[in-house]
């Protein structure tokens, strides 16, 4: 829906193919493509560009108007309006005003209808309130909001769900596929969560030093999921969404800046170590290059030089945590020269001490691997029987992709032909897909 705000406010911008960059900058959202006759902005980019500014926007107004629920609920109409009509119709000069400005007013309009009281209190503010809001600094409030969306009065996994909701960008239905439940589910979590957060009345500032180290394994897990969902998109015709990879690993760079911990430390080395091997998992026409198979001149060697010296300093701190020991695993395959150097017996132990300190499904599926590496594809295969059972595993695309490949280790082509097929049929990823039948059709030559 497009609400009349948004028609208003186009009044104030300058028509496409008026609008040209300065020269040498490069801004994201104007950039285009040239058509026949026309100038088509890149959807996508827009769309980049909207979710970047999605949690800066809904920050401007939470601190301005409080009610985190109608706040998202505004914003989300601001930015449903643009994604519908930038494209078309041409970028606004100051897009985050734009949206601060639509989000305002759909606010307004929102808080007339509640009742007459608040019709005759908003009377006499409505005109500064909505065109003052546009002058507020250009401060990013994301740090601030993902603190607020870890409010101790919410549980874990509702804090996790509305961080990445508010913060992330990510949609119910990703959100959904990282938890692995089912989205109504998910939907119900979010909503409930918004709730409390206007019960408890949440003030949106940091919190004190004391209640921020309880929010910070919240806030780091979400910063985790956050980076996976862009290192590995969960749907789609793109392997990755970098904006994701970008605002993750720039957020844990503030945490970290804000808190001395070395978790935060190992998840931004984690983070660094993992992003350097984006350049080489694609080819250039899209497809999917597994770890083996990657052109390491490719990696980039800055950011591994960062998240070695990270996670070195870190270690010997204290007792490691499940980031820093992920990292520990990063580190090791980002120095191996070649994939037959990699210290296999090394990750495997750094494997078995992280399923003691943080055990889950996951942990168990990448242990697997580790251990047909050390000690044959058999052994890697039984440690895959025990995840049959897990309802949160059973059925997803990684478990049988696994699979798959432990059985073409072990020779069995059969069964790993008929594994890589089970495997593209449960991911909604396409450039997954594409590999895991590309794998299975080689297994019939």
């Amino acid at each position: 829906m497009v609400t009349r705000a948004a028609s208003r406010d186009f009044d104030h911008r300058r028509p496409a193919s008026a609008r040209r960059p300065a020269p040498g900058a490069v801004c994201p959202v104007t950039r285009y493509k040239r058509g026949v006759g026309s100038l088509h902005f890149v959807r996508a980019e827009v769309e980049n560009e909207l979710r970047r500014l999605a949690p800066q926007v809904l920050g401007v107004l939470i601190r301005r108007y409080g009610q985190f629920d109608a706040c998202e609920d505004a914003v989300q109409e601001a930015l449903l309006a643009a994604a519908v009509q930038w494209p078309a119709e041409g970028v606004p000069d100051n897009p985050r005003g734009w949206l601060i400005t639509v989000a305002a007013r759909r606010l307004m309009d929102q808080f007339r209808s509640d009742d007459a009281r608040r019709r005759r209190e908003i009377a006499v503010h409505v005109s500064h309130e909505t065109s003052d809001i546009v002058d507020i600094p250009d401060k990013d409030d994301t740090l601030l909001l993902l603190f607020l969306c870890c409010h101790p009065s919410l549980s874990s996994a509702s804090q996790l769900a509305l961080t990445l909701r508010a913060v992330g960008g990510l949609t119910t239905a990703q959100i959904a596929h990282a938890f692995l439940v089912p989205e109504s589910t998910l939907a119900q979590r979010v909503s409930r969560a918004k709730q409390k957060i206007k019960s408890a009345g949440a003030s949106f500032s940091l919190p004190p030093p004391a209640e921020r180290a309880g929010r910070l394994q919240v806030v780091l897990q979400v910063l985790y999921l956050i980076f996976n969902e862009g290192y590995t998109a969960s749907s789609g015709e793109e392997l990755h969404r970098p904006e994701l990879t970008v605002e993750a690993t720039r957020l844990a760079r503030e945490v970290h800046r804000l808190v001395d911990d070395g978790e935060v430390a190992g998840l931004l080395a984690l983070m660094l170590l993992t992003d350097a091997r984006r350049p080489a998992r694609t080819r250039p026409d899209g497809t999917l290059v597994p770890l083996a198979d990657q052109d390491r001149t490719l990696w980039n060697p800055s950011m591994i030089a960062e998240g070695v010296d990270l996670i070195t300093r870190t270690l010997p701190t204290g007792p490691p945590g499940s980031y820093q020991l992920q990292a520990a695993i990063a580190a090791i395959h980002c120095e191996a020269a070649s994939a037959e150097d990699t210290d296999w017996p090394q990750i495997l132990a750094l494997y078995q001490l992280l399923e003691r300190v943080a055990p889950n499904p996951m942990v168990t599926l990448n242990q697997a691997v580790a251990v047909a590496m050390v000690q044959g594809p058999a052994a890697g295969l039984r440690v895959l029987e025990a995840l049959d059972a897990d309802e949160r595993l059973a059925r997803h695309h990684r478990l049988a992709a696994v699979r798959a490949h432990l059985l073409e280790m072990s020779g069995d082509v059969a069964a790993a032909r008929a594994a890589y097929e089970l495997a593209a049929r449960r991911t909604t990823s396409i450039p997954e897909q594409r590999y895991l039948l590309s794998k299975a059709a080689l297994l019939h030559r």
